[in-house]
């Protein structure tokens, strides 16, 4: 097939933990996002990184050559800004990338402070008009999230046909999401969370209603239906990969994964995927079959099913029909590393539950070792070979990568639920 010029194209990864930050440079992310406290949308639902973390990120990924966002993306109110105002400080001070945003209080101080700034989706962009406002704050905007790609290419044109652009003097560039969660409400305004159980999502707070089943009663309390087969307020998880070349030819140059409270695997598994499928596009080799196989791989960690969102035209969201995760595969926790022989590249084990059998896959996860994968094709113990290793016995595997003593061991299984598209 014939190459095919597009430009630059950024992956940004979602980070809720240093394992995950690991995860996602191993993949090949370009960026990683991540939040700071307590002002960022996904305060509640994921562990969130401290003012005393800062340095360390930044040091880790200007040594990888990933650029760093934060995400003050939440609604500010007065109490709050002091608060605001020491993060962005914070941010300038250990040379973070950027910082993404949609208050304007967020979005006035960071330009004071000579903070880039990336427009949230939050900020719901939907026309020309709002991102020639947003163009004198901002290189980078995420464009709401139903949009399809029809109106996704006329905004990109439109950029490049009056050449509009940010305080950088560059053509500002447009974001999208791409993977992962979506919510039943407009770019994630939702008020049900905080109607119901007086907790907000618009702070970072939502606890997921919608993710619920539900029963139907008719007002004078006689007849009570249960909806059956689909939870009505849940949508699959959002999967462009199928037509990633076309979200490409909309003009598309940043590519956002949804997912800072998703496990490390699955940051490194999607980012990997979205990394080799661009690379494809790129490269004039993307084809269904390579699809097939890729979302075989996406299907291996969480999902709640997958669905192409609004990007092709749909009117109304693809419901999940089971609670939680349709994974087809989940990890088990059997161990922790207690030695690491750097020279023969084997690590020791410590078996703290369950069993590991020859031939099982395995992934052992740290916070410096992010996340490495395996298949156990020798397992020793007392240096004898052994077709399994039980609790409480040490027991020795080979790894062709750097691993640390404390880092935490699991097996892969697979699962009985099957995959809905």
């Amino acid at each position: 097939m014939k190459s095919t010029p597009f430009p630059s194209i950024e992956i940004m990864s979602p980070v809720g933990s240093f394992e995950s930050l690991m995860a996602a440079i191993q993949a090949g992310a370009d960026a990683v996002y991540f939040g700071i406290g307590s002002l960022n949308m996904r305060s509640k639902s994921s562990k969130n990184f401290s003012l005393d973390d800062l340095k360390t990120i930044a040091d880790t990924c200007r040594e990888k050559q990933v650029k760093t966002y934060v995400t003050i993306n939440t609604v500010i109110f007065d109490e709050e800004l002091p608060q605001m105002r020491t993060l962005i400080d914070a941010v300038k001070e250990n040379g973070i990338t950027a910082i993404i945003a949609a208050d304007q209080a967020v979005i006035q101080y960071a330009v004071k402070q000579g903070v880039e700034v990336h427009i949230s989706t939050q900020s719901n962009i939907t026309n020309i008009e709002a991102v020639r406002f947003y163009a004198q704050f901002s290189d980078v905007m995420v464009t709401a999230r139903e949009l399809n790609l029809d109106q996704v290419k006329a905004i990109t044109q439109q950029i490049k046909a009056e050449q509009i652009t940010g305080p950088s003097g560059e053509l500002v560039r447009i974001e999208v999401f791409v993977h992962g969660a979506l919510c039943m409400a407009v770019s994630g305004k939702c008020y049900l969370s905080l109607d119901l159980l007086n907790s907000s999502a618009n702070r970072g707070a939502c606890l997921q209603p919608c993710r619920r089943g539900y029963n139907v009663k008719d007002k004078d309390g006689e007849l009570e239906m249960e909806i059956d087969n689909e939870y009505i307020m849940s949508p699959k998880d959002l999967n462009t990969l199928p037509f990633l070349d076309k979200l490409l030819d909309a003009g598309v140059e940043v590519l956002k994964i949804e997912g800072r409270g998703r496990s490390p695997e699955y940051v490194k598994v999607v980012t990997k995927v979205y990394r080799e499928a661009v690379e494809a596009v790129q490269q004039g080799s993307f084809d269904q079959e390579k699809v097939a196989a890729w979302n075989a791989r996406l299907a291996s960690v969480y999902n709640r099913g997958f669905w192409d969102g609004y990007y092709l035209g749909r009117k109304i969201g693809e419901w999940t029909q089971e609670y939680g995760s349709q994974a087809t595969q989940r990890k088990v926790y059997v161990g922790l590393v207690s030695n690491y022989f750097t020279k023969i590249g084997v690590a020791e084990i410590k078996m703290e539950t369950q069993q590991l059998e020859t031939g099982d896959q395995f992934l052992i996860i740290g916070s410096t070792t992010g996340v490495y994968e395996g298949t156990a094709l020798d397992l020793r113990v007392d240096l004898q070979s052994v077709e399994k290793t039980i609790k409480g016995e040490l027991c020795s595997i080979a790894v062709d990568e750097l691993v640390r003593r404390g880092d935490k061991v699991y097996k892969l299984v697979e699962t009985t639920k099957k995959q809905t598209q």
